[in-house]
């Protein structure tokens, strides 16, 4: 009897073995983020009221910390500000705002100055990277990380024309370089940081924007 019920014990263990070894081993998918379950501040609930009031479309997205130290807390995804922005992510609430006012106001006042026609489209390089500066490592975390920079890299306008900062920036054509310096020098008073082509050779392509905690234009 117990040689028989020890074959027995045998059976059912080798069967259950046959039985696991057929269901796939499945991951867990990797935590690439944990929401922040925090209150919306007043500023950004205030930030809110402000882009409903311009009738700017947009949309909450929920607080997100990542690894490396980024995050994308209080921020918000642009849907309409008037004018087409490309390759545009999540952005804190108070960027987004500066962005739809400098581009409703600056970007198309300087447009119909010194090119004679409308932005139909702003190409945009994205907002949230999570990166050191520059993208060196050992640099501190850019301001990218946190949602809270947007780099601009061409204009497209009602006649046809594209401007490009890399081929604008010193161009012949001295409309196409005052409307680059003009829209570049409204980002300074909007945002805490601009930077352009002479800043230094990595910002030759872009105008970088963001609002952190010093004011720096170049």
């Amino acid at each position: 009897m117990p040689r028989r019920h020890d074959g027995m014990r045998r059976g059912i263990v080798i069967a259950f073995l046959l039985l696991t070894s057929c269901i796939p081993k499945v991951d867990p998918p990797p935590e690439r983020a944990v929401p922040n379950l925090a209150q919306p501040s007043k500023q950004t609930l205030q930030c809110h009221a402000d882009l409903r009031d311009e009738e700017i479309e947009f949309r909450v997205l929920p607080d997100r910390q990542f690894d490396g130290g980024c995050s994308a807390i209080g921020a918000v995804q642009l849907r309409d500000i008037g004018t087409p922005v490309s390759n545009l992510g999540a952005m804190t609430c108070p960027l987004a705002r500066g962005l739809a006012r400098w581009a409703r106001e600056a970007v198309q006042t300087a447009a119909l100055q010194w090119m004679k026609s409308r932005v139909t489209r702003i190409e945009s390089l994205g907002s949230y990277a999570c990166r050191p500066v520059n993208g060196l490592a050992g640099n501190r975390l850019s301001e990218h990380g946190r949602a809270n920079a947007v780099d601009i890299a061409a204009f497209v306008f009602a006649d046809g024309r594209r401007i490009t900062v890399l081929d604008g920036w010193k161009a012949e054509d001295e409309g196409v370089r005052r409307f680059l310096r003009t829209v570049h020098q409204a980002g300074c008073r909007r945002f805490d940081v601009a930077l352009g082509p002479d800043a230094n050779a990595l910002h030759r392509d872009h105008f970088h924007f963001d609002m952190g905690q010093r004011r720096y234009c170049r």
